[in-house]
Formats: structure tokens, sequence, C-alpha cells
């Protein structure tokens, strides 16, 4: 809330007239009047009196805080996507660089602005620098914070196969705690009888838990392509498929690694089989409270985004040196990516 908006609530809340400010202030009500509508701000020789004035202190004033909540940080990102759809993507970032100023010092913020940025400048295509915001809170004294802008760096620099910085920052990551917290808690919910909230959190861990071991699968068959064992890469990319659909997921997560393994070994016809069953996928809403393995799990509301993910993938298809194969094929050309 900026300074024009406290001194209009604040006011109201003394239940003062613009008039009653002016006078005890010796200005006049067009000045205040101003003052609340972000036209002029008051002379700084005014700012203690009308703090006392108005029952509050100068920080209050100022708005000023350091820090902002996790949920704030959540409603400003909701606030952010919702610029980004109806002024722009541009009006997003110079919104967001405006909070950041605001906020120099709240490193929870930073982090999320970053990733957001991250996020989004993929899907417009739109490059948008934050290795600096990283950097900024790599050493920051919230341990989650510094191990997640350390593992964006450490993903950046793989890219540009820095890969002494990137071992650099990963001996400085901390090894995985023996105790399982959030394991702890589900039990402790169980104790007490917190059955609903037990299930929403051991629910979290499972989808968690699924998305991490589709990774893992995912790494060994990269690692079974380059050692030249596409045999063994197949048989993890079934293991792949099974275990998503074992595990209610996605039903996009069922293709991804079959995908990849076509990809790798240049097999038109199934590359082209998978792509349509994945583009489908996309278009299809999923609604992970239906399962019994999810039943406690809030679905959120994203507008079109299965189409924007469906144009994005696209789009990085055209682009991608190694899809050039496909590219080349005239199935490829008669598909739709609309």
């Amino acid at each position: 809330m900026r300074i024009n908006e406290i001194i209009r609530e604040r006011r109201l809340a003394k239940s003062m007239t613009q008039e009653q400010v002016a006078e005890a202030l010796g200005v006049t009500a067009p000045a205040v009047n101003k003052w609340e509508k972000g036209i002029s701000c008051p002379d700084i020789a005014l700012l203690a009196p009308l703090a006392r004035l108005l029952g509050t202190d100068l920080n209050t004033l100022f708005s000023f805080r350091e820090e902002l909540s996790a949920q704030e940080i959540a409603l400003f990102l909701n606030h952010l996507s919702e610029i980004k759809e109806t002024e722009g993507w541009e009006k997003a970032c110079e919104t967001a660089r405006e909070k950041l100023r605001e906020y120099p010092s709240c490193d929870l913020l930073i982090l999320n602005t970053a990733l957001w940025l991250d996020g989004t400048s993929v899907l417009e295509n739109r490059p948008e620098e934050t290795e600096p915001l990283y950097r900024q809170i790599m050493d920051s004294s919230n341990e989650q914070v510094r191990s997640q802008a350390r593992s964006m760096l450490i993903s950046k620099y793989r890219q540009r196969e820095e890969y002494e910085k990137a071992e650099e920052l990963i001996q400085s990551l901390p090894d995985e705690n023996c105790v399982d917290k959030k394991l702890l808690w589900i039990n402790l919910c169980i104790d007490q009888g917190k059955m609903e909230e037990a299930s929403r959190k051991a629910e979290e861990k499972l989808l968690l838990a699924a998305g991490q071991l589709q990774t893992i699968l995912l790494t060994l068959m990269e690692i079974a392509l380059k050692e030249g064992r596409p045999e063994d890469a197949r048989h993890i990319a079934d293991v792949s498929e099974g275990t998503a659909r074992l595990l209610e997921s996605w039903e996009f997560n069922f293709y991804t690694a079959h995908f990849q393994l076509y990809m790798a070994l240049k097999d038109k016809a199934n590359c082209l089989r998978v792509w349509e069953l994945m583009m489908r996928a996309l278009t299809q809403e999923w609604k992970p409270s239906e399962s019994p393995l999810y039943r406690h799990i809030q679905q959120k509301e994203a507008k079109d985004w299965g189409l924007t993910m469906k144009r994005t993938l696209s789009r990085l298809m055209e682009e991608d040196e190694e899809a050039e194969f496909l590219r080349e094929d005239e199935r490829w050309k008669e598909l739709d990516f609309s």
C-alpha cells in the first residue's frame, strides 16, 4: 500500500475530513486531496506531525517492511499472471521489477519472482535475465531459498557448459536430511485425529514423489542411451509409463519418456504417434481429486494452460535442431498445432 492510500485509509479510520487534516497541519484542503490522490507528497517537515495526527508511525506511513509473507507473495504472483494476460508480458515484468525495488531484502519474493520470470519467459519466448536475482540470494539465511537459488544457478551453468562452476555449487548444497519432516507431520496429524489434514499432506507428498520418480527414470534412460544401451533405455521408458499409470499421474506424463526415447533414436513413426498422444493429453483436464490417491488435492484453475503449453512445446519443436528429421516428414506438416 502506498503512502497516499495509507493517508486516506488512516484519515477515514479516524473519521476526519480532508479539511480537518489540513487545518491541523496548517495546509490547504486541496493539498491533502493531492496527497491522497498521489499527485504530490507531504513536505518532509510535515511527516512526523501527520503520522501523529493519523495515529500511526513513520514506518507504517511509508508502508516500510522488509519482508512479505508467503501468502502475500503467492497473491502477488497471481497478480502478475493476471497482468500478463490483460496488459501483456512486458507490463508484468515491469510490475515485478517495481516490487523487487520496493522489497530488495525479501529473499523469498526475489526467488519466487525469478522462478515466475523464468517460467513465463519460456512460454512467451522472450528471454529475461534472472541469474543476477539468483546470485543475490544464493547466500540467503533461509536454507530453502539458498538451496533453490543455487540449484537454479547450477542449471544455468550446465546449459552454458560451465561445469566447474556447477560442481562447486553442487558441493555447497546440504546433504538430504535423514529425518523426513513431512512424514513426521503426517503421523502427528494421524495421532491427533486430523485425518483430512493428514490425507492432504500425504497425497501432496505422493504427488511430489511421483514427479521425482519420473525425473530419475528419465535420467536413467538418458544415461542408457549415452552408453549405447538402447534396449535398456526402452525398458526404462516402459517402466516410466507404467509408473505414471500406476500412480495415476497426469496423462501427459505417460508418454514423455517414450517420446524422448524415439527422438534420440530418430524413430519418425513412433515419434509422430506419441507426439499426437501428448498433444491430445494437453487438451484433457486432469482432475487428481477424482482418484482415491489424491482425493484431498485442491485443483487449481488454470485457464487455457493446456493450450498455452501445447503451443509452447510445438514452437520449441519447430526451433529444435534435433527435431529436423521430423519437420522434414509430410505427416508432421499436416499436424494441427493450434
